[in-house]
């Protein structure tokens, strides 16, 4: 008889929230992820018709999993904060690799370099970098400077989602 030891409540390499991201073309998701994030794939299931059922990447310390969505299914782009060391350069290198910038690469009060991308499925990425850790006293005093509330404003100003008529 076998035994294993006991298994913790979360798998090895796990964080406590792990995203999935539904694609029409996981495969390509894939090979974007790669070149855009650095990704590493750790394993892909495909199914008897061709299709993903499973699959995983890693980018830095998080696995993100992904499949692919049946036909019938409405689109369902995830909306993904990634932090790196050099937000720049990371979104540099997502529209390299295809994606649409949303918003430059702008400080925002809370002590972040922020910037987004469209991915070319539909994904929005909050591509992030932090500058500094600060205390909330000194947050609420930021938020009422005029340099970022210009800063947020313009951040979220791109409007990436249709809305309806």
């Amino acid at each position: 008889m076998t035994t294993h030891p006991a298994a913790g409540p979360i798998p090895a390499g796990y964080t406590t929230v792990t995203p999935w991201i539904i694609s029409r073309d996981t495969a390509a998701l894939i090979d974007f992820l790669k070149r855009a994030f650095g990704a590493e794939e750790l394993g892909r299931v495909t199914g008897e018709d061709g299709r993903i059922g499973h699959a995983e990447v890693r980018i830095g310390d998080a696995v993100v999993m992904m499949f692919d969505a049946r036909d019938e299914w409405i689109d369902t782009p995830a909306f993904l904060r990634l932090y790196v060391e050099d937000s720049e350069a990371t979104q540099r290198q997502a529209v390299a690799a295809g994606a649409t910038e949303v918003t430059k690469q702008t400080d925002l009060a809370f002590g972040d370099r922020v910037g987004r991308v469209l991915d070319p499925f539909g994904n929005l990425w909050w591509i992030q970098t932090r500058l500094e850790d600060l205390d909330y006293p000194e947050m609420e005093r930021r938020m009422r400077d005029p340099k970022y509330i210009a800063a947020m404003e313009y951040v979220q100003s791109a409007d990436i989602v249709p809305r309806k008529a």
